[in-house]
């Protein structure tokens, strides 16, 4: 087992990896809140007959989609830079973070290139 440090990260490849973990987890809270609209305007129809709330409701279900992704992939992208950039200076002072890796495991054959003839 051999152990390895981290000692720096990319800032802006953290930030961009974060930036769209961050805009996949906007899409999910979007989809919930557009189906909670859905299913608000459904039974909101269904228990009056006064329907101007009807298109607000479908907008912001609409807009949840578009609107949260965009938001948290921004903030996911902020908080990315900032918190690899603040790693890179505390590791600078410390060392880094150690971290134990092992070797793959094969399946004993040995990998080459294929033998056609004698060579």
């Amino acid at each position: 087992m051999a152990t390895t440090t981290i000692r720096r990260f990319g800032v802006l490849s953290v930030g961009k990896i974060m930036g769209m973990l961050y805009a996949l987890i906007g899409l999910i809270a979007g989809a919930i809140f557009a189906l909670l609209s859905l299913v608000g305007l459904g039974i909101g129809s269904a228990l009056s007959q006064d329907t101007q709330g009807a298109f607000p409701a479908a907008l912001f279900g609409v807009g949840a989609i578009i609107i949260l992704p965009l938001f948290y992939g921004c903030i996911g992208f902020v908080g990315g830079i900032i918190s690899s950039a603040i790693y890179n200076l505390v590791s600078g002072m410390t060392g880094g973070i150690e971290v134990e890796l092992s070797a793959p495991v094969t399946s004993g054959v040995p990998i080459g290139a294929p033998s056609y003839g004698q060579a």
